[in-house]
């Protein structure tokens, strides 16, 4: 008798084992919070951990259809706009704050526009600041947060010290050191974040590690693709001759060229101005083409049943403003297994009681037993 096969919906949401809390006997699901959860990335990684998502905000209308086309729920809104009290218990808070008030080419932009950036963005910059009220108000066993690799270096580091300092001096977690992960260990793509993840009690935290190589952008590109996603040649000269320009004048724009056997640049949500940023070659006789949504789908991690209920802008934008799905993934497990250890839980202090068990047991005497060897008799 064949296995029926699982729908879409299933491999979104199929259910995982409970877990064990502080190293005790109870059993059940670690519930976590999706705050600016876009598309669901941080809710697929965290659900594949075995945890519940037991609420999401994300104040995008158009992240928002994409997410309930996929999880069933759309998800609330500005988080301003949420009453403290609506947002339930929960142990892990999990939130990808937004980056572009910290991101380089987000700075660059705001800049020549005249506009303010980093905390002093007062539409953006300062949402981590209701991210810390909210982890204060409800005390969560663990958090995890997501953003762009610059913002370690914004403002000549003194955005990143002070939110180190808040939530360790302010707050009282513990806060092992930041990681920046490149995700092209697990996906055909040079990107990389940094993740700051945090714990009420003083427990010990590992990083996950990750392949220094990975999958190659052949892995993910379709074989039949629609005509439209090829450039014009009116936008392939532009592209070559803007990239000219600025290689004259010493600068480093350009478009990124690739094949099938490469590693792509950072999908960002620009990209579907023009897509310079990952230009698949189709040969010496035609201009290159964009990634499709579904190419970039699978860019990010997103397993094959995620739908994509959004114009194709739309798309870009969402998975270019995305969580990479299997790096979230390594990291949530990480979480998971050192919110089921006890409290002062330390690998060293395991092995030294191994190392003392197996001690004394080389150290007691043998017991010899010997035994006589009967001899047959034989038959006359």
């Amino acid at each position: 008798m064949t296995k029926p096969r699982k729908s879409k919906a299933a491999l979104l949401h199929e259910d995982s084992p409970a877990y064990r809390v502080n190293g005790s006997g109870m059993l059940r699901k670690l519930k976590f919070i999706d705050l600016f959860c876009g598309i669901g990335g941080f809710r697929i990684a965290f659900e594949r951990a075995g945890c519940e998502c037991v609420f999401s905000s994300d104040w995008n209308e158009k992240a928002q259809e994409t997410y309930e086309a996929n999880f069933g729920e759309r998800p609330h809104g500005d988080i301003y706009s949420v009453p403290d009290n609506v947002i339930p218990p929960h142990d892990i808070l999990c939130a990808g704050f937004p980056c572009q008030p910290f991101s380089i080419a987000g700075v660059s932009k705001k800049l020549s526009l005249g506009e303010k950036h980093g905390f002093e963005d007062e539409k953006q910059g300062n949402l981590f600041f209701k991210l810390a009220d909210l982890i204060n108000l409800h005390r969560p066993e663990a958090f995890v947060l997501e953003n762009v690799k610059n913002l370690k270096g914004h403002d000549k580091g003194n955005t990143y010290r002070r939110i180190m300092d808040i939530l360790q001096d302010k707050l009282r977690y513990h806060v092992p050191s930041p990681q920046i992960i490149d995700a092209q260990g697990v996906v055909p793509q040079h990107r990389e974040r940094i993740f700051i993840v945090g714990f009420r009690e003083h427990r010990h935290f590992e990083f996950p590690s990750f392949p220094t190589e990975g999958p190659k952008l052949e892995t993910i590109l379709d074989a039949d693709v629609p005509e439209k996603y090829t450039l014009t040649n009116h936008l392939w000269k532009y592209l070559q001759d803007y990239a000219a320009k600025h290689k004259a004048a010493g600068n480093g724009f350009g478009f990124g060229l690739v094949t099938g056997k490469n590693v792509a640049r950072t999908l960002s949500a620009r990209y579907y101005k023009d897509g310079s940023e990952i230009l698949i070659s189709q040969g010496p006789r035609r201009p290159p083409r964009r990634l499709t949504p579904r190419e970039c789908a699978r860019l990010m991690g997103y397993p094959p049943g995620f739908k994509i209920p959004v114009s194709d802008t739309q798309a870009y934008k969402q998975f270019g403003n995305s969580v990479v799905v299997p790096v979230v993934e390594r990291i949530a497990k990480a979480v998971v297994t050192t919110l089921q250890h006890p409290v002062d839980y330390r690998p060293e202090l395991v092995l030294a009681a191994n190392d003392k068990a197996n001690a004394e047991a080389a150290k007691r005497t043998p017991v010899l037993v010997s035994y006589r060897k009967v001899r047959r008799q034989r038959k006359a």
